[in-house]
């Protein structure tokens, strides 16, 4: 009897087929380095490009945080503030490499309120510029200010919330067109909360340099999260195969979603505290306090025929509302684009992913009473909800 051989088998012959093709692209690109592809040229300019990341003021001080994302080394050779050459040191290095980080230190006597223009000179003469709108000594880590956000945090995204799951009792007793009703509305309000999440980390990703390529990434947080969510709910439906469970589940997914995205909103009111917008971001928290109301509901409404437990329902609300504790943190300390970019990505993944598993569980619920006008009119209430809530923050 002869054994048969698996065609598809892997092979060590089949490794060495696959490995070929990337060992001789390998070959080509060096030989185009090498040789220039026959073309001797050279650069007529310098490329250079230098990111002014976050400024720090400090009594007597100001603090640049830069990052090299041009092709090569670049060297600092020249700070001027308001049309006055300034010393200056530079930590680690003035020379700093592709992709680098230093953190450029000014002695200067700046005053409160005022306005400063900031431009950082190569030694190609290639000048990088940032504003100092409003001069403004940033919040440094202590127990007053760690405090101060985390109470922001609290009034944004955990107090709201919790309110908003405090109509969990009075929901229970209405008829099932009117939950019907409600997972609708939900959808809508998580429809509008995803493009608007989306149109933020867009907007983010216009601050991030280009090395980083911050469309791609919210690309890649969006569908890699919303892939990994789907995929984690269908495991779990799969074991429990509990229609109950994948109620439970799905409010748990929203308020992933929504924590992501209230991470997001921490984020920018920490930022605009962190250079000295008082105005802006007291304006931010009021809007955002009555906006996130509704997101408590958006994250009762799959469970309302349930019965969780009140534990579950607060770790509901915590996951919901925290994350903003935290981005008022990284706003408010260290602001970062990136960041901001890639949470809300994330966000928005999370988001879409919970729209997707609501309009099976609309379409389950609806199987023996069609209610398309239903649906419709919930779906509109929800996008119309934040859309006017919205008009208080815009």
């Amino acid at each position: 009897m002869t054994q048969s051989t698996d065609p598809t088998r892997f092979t060590f012959r089949t490794f060495v087929l696959l490995l070929l093709p990337i060992l001789l692209l390998a070959g080509v690109i060096a030989l185009f380095l090498s040789t220039g592809g026959g073309l001797d040229l050279e650069s007529a300019a310098p490329i250079e490009n230098l990111d002014i990341e976050r400024y720090q003021l400090k009594q007597g001080m100001i603090e640049l945080h830069v990052r090299n994302t041009g092709p090569e080394e670049i060297t600092v050779a020249q700070i001027v503030v308001n049309e006055a050459i300034m010393p200056f040191t530079i930590t680690p290095n003035t020379s700093i490499p592709r992709l680098g980080r230093a953190v450029i230190h000014i002695p200067y006597p700046w005053n409160y309120g005022e306005a400063y223009g900031i431009n950082v000179f190569t030694t190609n003469a290639i000048g990088f510029g940032v504003d100092i709108p409003v001069a403004f000594e940033t919040p440094q880590p202590d127990a007053t200010t760690f405090w101060g956000f985390t109470l922001i945090g609290l009034y944004v995204g955990v107090i709201p919330i919790f309110l908003g799951i405090f109509w969990f009792p009075a929901l229970r007793t209405l008829g099932r067109r009117t939950m019907t009703f409600l997972m609708a509305a939900t959808a809508g309000l998580l429809i509008f909360l995803g493009v608007d999440t989306l149109a933020e980390a867009f907007e983010f990703a216009n601050e991030v340099p280009s090395t980083f390529q911050g469309v791609g990434l919210i690309g890649i947080g969006a569908v890699a999260t919303f892939l990994l969510l789907d995929a984690i709910s269908k495991s779990q439906t799969d074991k429990s195969g509990d229609e109950s469970q994948r109620r439970l589940s799905v409010a748990f997914i929203i308020a992933v979603g929504i924590g992501f995205h209230n991470l997001g909103e921490g984020l920018a009111i920490g930022a605009a505290y962190n250079v000295g917008e008082i105005a802006l971001g007291t304006f931010l928290v009021v809007g955002f306090i009555i906006q996130n109301i509704t997101e408590g509901l958006g994250i009762i409404a799959p469970v309302l025929r349930d019965r969780p437990t009140i534990g579950r329902l607060a770790v509901m609300g915590l996951i919901g509302g925290a994350p903003a504790i935290l981005g008022a943190w990284i706003g408010g300390y260290a602001p970062s684009p990136f960041l901001a970019v890639l949470f809300l990505a994330i966000g928005a993944g999370a988001i879409f992913q919970v729209i997707y598993e609501i309009a099976k569980l609309i379409q389950k619920d609806t199987q023996r009473e069609a209610m398309p006008m239903t649906v419709f009119s919930g779906v509109l209430t929800g996008m119309m909800l934040l859309w006017v809530t919205g008009l208080l923050i815009k």
